[in-house]
């Protein structure tokens, strides 16, 4: 666990980056890019064969962009700009760097596009109540678990309606959408390591793989074989 008195951003140019911090965890594939302001305290985390680029911005920049922890896509110029942000020009005394204007002047287009970007549902909130922590172990131990909510309540001494409302209270969310959510998580953590669509599906906790490219689309507006393929 670490906090910095500068924000910044963490780029996966390859594999899977989830981030972790007091609001919950930010899964990071290849077309995301996670924002951690000043002040928040966190820990990085890579799954599977992953180059992780990580940006400070100075203050001047980081009030352009939200004051709590997000995630956004990334456009193609983004992309290329955190790249070369990140990139040999930084360390390499064989390739000519940026000088301190230009580099400054890229970084702010990078934020202007950032700013203009839309965000992405691929933060999953921690709970803080004891009850819900204790189903979300559950369903971190074994994803695949389809135990109805009400089942889940008595093997920790809730009523469903008590956990409803926690969930709504606390997550913003009924049920179906957290386990939904944390089960994508899971998901593109076992896709980085190089399982099978059909595998990750089953691991998950659906039925069939028609469903998970479904769900998955939805969140994250590809499907799992073109997240794989994406540079």
């Amino acid at each position: 666990m670490q906090s910095h008195a500068r924000g910044h951003l963490v780029y996966a140019a390859r594999g899977v980056l989830s981030v972790h911090t007091e609001r919950g965890t930010s899964i990071v594939p290849a077309n995301r890019v996670a924002w951690t302001p000043a002040g928040f305290t966190h820990y990085h985390r890579a799954h599977g064969n992953t180059d992780m680029r990580i940006l400070f911005l100075p203050a001047s920049l980081a009030r352009l962009v939200p004051a709590r922890p997000a995630v956004f896509m990334v456009s193609d110029l983004a992309r290329e700009i955190l790249l070369n942000l990140t990139g040999p020009r930084n360390y390499d005394p064989a390739v000519p760097a940026y000088d301190r204007a230009a580099r400054a002047r890229v970084r702010r287009v990078l934020v202007d596009e950032l700013h203009e970007a839309q965000e992405q549902p691929l933060h999953l909130p921690e709970p803080q109540d004891d009850r819900l922590q204790a189903i979300a172990q559950l369903l971190y131990d074994d994803p695949a678990d389809n135990t109805p909510l009400a089942d889940l309540g008595r093997t920790i001494g809730a009523s469903p309606r008590t956990l409803s409302r926690l969930l709504h209270n606390e997550l913003g969310m009924t049920f179906y959408e957290w386990r939904t959510q944390l089960r994508i998580h899971q998901a593109l953590i076992l896709l980085a390591d190089g399982h099978t669509t059909t595998h990750v599906a089953h691991a998950c906790g659906w039925s069939n793989p028609s469903t998970f490219i479904t769900a998955f689309t939805t969140l994250l507006g590809t499907t799992p074989t073109r997240y794989r393929t994406t540079p």
